[in-house]
């Protein structure tokens, strides 16, 4: 089973995510960005879906148990160049030229819950998984870029309250607080995932000149926090 991989369905492009727990690290970025691209050049889908193939999570964050000794071997130039490609994925999906859909299979924690934050819709299974900012916990803040990628997926109030507490969502909780589209059983989920996206017919010129004007602060954030990484 390749790492990631896409079926097309009429003019929606699904793409699942094979990486386990799908954490970040380079690996990741190579090969999710490479489907990305091969979606956009080669086939004519006008809606990106991404879900996972395992069966609790959907995006589990940085691959730490890989990012701290490797940064510890090798010294903090690896750490900046890791949070680089990292905020350029983000910008990658946040700016991609089609409207996207996080159809959340499983658990979405910390760098997967901005993950799907920087997709246009989420959908979230309804009998299992949290989304959860758990960064208080260990002591890491957001940073301008996940705070700037939370900000547009989760009203003020939750977003502050996710933040300061590491409270865990479930889906109802994230439909009640339209974080979420919907949420649906596990069993049903893509076939509401597939109905929404298939409706979702739109031009590709116009939607990346839309998200351009639309996302153009976040934009600016993501490419001077990268600019300013020792």
């Amino acid at each position: 089973m390749d790492s990631f991989e896409y079926k097309l369905d009429e003019h929606v492009a699904v793409l699942t995510m094979n990486c386990g727990e799908n954490r970040f690290n380079f690996p990741f970025f190579e090969g999710f960005l490479k489907i990305l691209d091969e979606i956009e050049n080669n086939t004519e889908a006008k809606v990106l879906v991404v879900k996972s193939s395992d069966e609790k999570i959907w995006c589990n964050g940085i691959d730490l148990d890989w990012l701290v000794p490797a940064v510890s071997k090798e010294g903090p130039e690896l750490r900046s160049r890791f949070m680089a490609e990292l905020y350029s994925f983000m910008k990658r999906v946040l700016t991609y030229p089609m409207l996207t859909v996080a159809a959340i299979t499983g658990h979405a924690f910390a760098g997967g819950a901005f993950l799907s934050f920087a997709h246009d819709f989420r959908f979230m299974r309804s009998d299992r998984g949290w989304l959860c900012m758990p960064e208080v916990d260990i002591n890491m803040p957001l940073g301008p870029v996940f705070m700037a990628l939370s900000r547009r997926a989760v009203p003020t109030y939750k977003f502050e309250e996710m933040q300061f507490t590491g409270i865990r969502l479930t889906a109802q909780e994230c439909v009640e607080h339209h974080i979420v589209k919907k949420a649906a059983h596990v069993d049903d989920l893509m076939d509401e995932v597939l109905a929404f996206a298939k409706t979702l017919n739109k031009s590709r010129v116009m939607i990346q000149e839309m998200k351009m004007a639309t996302h153009k602060e976040i934009v600016k954030i993501i490419d001077e926090t990268i600019s300013s990484l020792p």
